[in-house]
């Protein structure tokens, strides 16, 4: 394989990576220990 098809690929999973531990961070279990600034802030 060339060198920048690698890189594509590595950067892509990496992407993917990222999205996905981001969408379990905010729905998934480890949400219920996340705060809302709006709620917290009451006027």
């Amino acid at each position: 394989m060339e060198p920048a098809t690698v890189l594509s690929i590595c950067i892509g999973a990496f992407v993917v990576a990222i999205t996905g531990f981001s969408i379990y961070t905010a729905f998934g279990p480890p949400s219920t220990q996340l705060s809302d600034p709006f709620e917290d802030h009451e006027d």
